[in-house]
């Protein structure tokens, strides 16, 4: 390197009101709403328009299509309608956060109520937040094993 070359400083951002803080602090708000069943709270954090992607599964009535605010909190709710909530259970092993991006990484297990017929594996979540609301929800999970759980 030149005698004269000067390294950048570091960029270090310690605001509460950094892009990943914000971030952070929706996906924790999105989770403890999750946790708790609360479905006005998750409306009130999903944009008007989602990208959601969560891959069709004709075997899982809870599994489908949304894009709007209201049908993506609504589809807690048809999850605990289709399989026994007592059962549900998720860890998340990690959360990454890169400026409006998460992913969120664990393993989540169930039972399908009509069936009896537990599923299991790990799952991939990736959220981007955009003025505070979550706009896209990107769900990755073990769609082999919640289908073998639903069939009769």
């Amino acid at each position: 390197m030149p005698e004269d070359y000067h390294r950048p400083p570091l960029q270090t951002t310690t605001s509460a009101d950094s892009i990943p803080d914000r971030t952070r602090a929706v996906v924790q708000q999105f989770l403890a709403a999750r946790l708790a069943g609360d479905t006005a709270r998750l409306a009130s954090l999903f944009a008007e328009q989602v990208d959601w992607l969560l891959a069709e599964n004709p075997a899982a009535p809870w599994i489908r299509p949304r894009s709007t605010a209201a049908e993506c909190a609504a589809q807690f709710t048809e999850l605990a309608q289709y399989t026994v909530p007592e059962d549900a259970w998720a860890s998340v092993d990690t959360l990454l956060v890169d400026g409006a991006d998460a992913v969120l990484m664990g393993h989540l297990s169930g039972t399908v109520r009509a069936t009896g017929k537990s599923f299991e594996g790990p799952f991939a979540l990736r959220l981007t937040v955009e003025n505070g609301r979550i706009t896209r929800h990107h769900l990755y999970e073990n769609s082999l094993s919640i289908a073998q759980a639903c069939a009769s």
